[in-house]
């Protein structure tokens, strides 16, 4: 298709468990390997260093030559203090990044769309990593969640968060009655213009295509993924 690698969901109900990643792992890498493609963002269920399964989890990737994961994300609770809530994670992600300087691997949140979650206004996210090392701890920038969440003025939080991203998601989306509807790449409200913007960064991690508007769990659909992945690609390449 002309892809360089994949992200994998290395988490529970992904690709592989955590607790199976030891073994599992060497032999998901070697087999890209062999058709010349990287594991370049390994999808986990990280955000607690203090846990022992996700070291050894971090440890295993970073031998292997995985250089990003992405983190899972923190969620507000309503009833607390909205800022005390992005300090009390801060301190975790310095400890995060702490673990990652050790291992030589780097942390990406992704800015997800929704009412509770960390990240989703962008501001937050930005608060939460103030003085934290991008190549420690950065922001995986999902163009798809930060329009949905910013509408006409995405391009402030892009320029606030930019120091700090380190991978780059694509994905489209149109908006419902009541909430936001995946669509193939072009098809929606996304902005191909913020190609250009991104092109005119120092930017150059990866870009990691999502394809989410055909149902993942049913496998009979497989080959309408591949056709929809390759028409996605193609769009991409176009706005690249």
């Amino acid at each position: 298709m002309g892809f360089n690698g994949i992200e994998a969901p290395i988490r529970p109900g992904g690709h592989i468990e955590p607790e199976a990643v030891p073994d599992k792992l060497p032999q998901l890498v070697a087999a890209l390997e062999k058709q010349n493609q990287k594991l370049t963002v390994l999808t986990s269920n990280i955000n607690d260093p203090s846990d022992p399964l996700s070291e050894a989890v971090l440890r295993t990737a970073a031998k292997l030559g995985i250089r990003y994961y992405r983190m899972q994300y923190f969620k507000y609770d309503e009833s607390k203090s909205i800022t005390k809530q992005i300090d009390e994670w801060r301190m975790k992600m310095k400890d995060l990044a702490a673990l990652n300087k050790q291992l030589g691997i780097t942390a990406v949140y992704q800015n997800h769309a929704g009412r509770n979650y960390f990240g989703a206004p962008i501001w937050d996210l930005h608060r939460g990593l103030d003085g934290i090392d991008p190549t420690q701890v950065g922001v995986a920038y999902d163009i798809r969640h930060a329009t949905v969440e910013a509408g006409m003025s995405w391009p402030i939080g892009f320029h606030l968060i930019r120091p700090h991203i380190q991978v780059v998601y694509v994905k489209d989306f149109t908006w419902g009655e009541a909430r936001p509807t995946n669509v193939p790449l072009g098809d929606g409200r996304v902005d191909s213009k913020f190609f250009r913007m991104l092109a005119r960064t120092d930017f150059r991690g990866p870009v990691s295509l999502h394809e989410e508007y055909i149902d993942h769990r049913k496998p009979e659909l497989v080959p309408e993924h591949w056709e929809a992945i390759r028409k996605d690609l193609k769009t991409l390449k176009s706005w690249l």
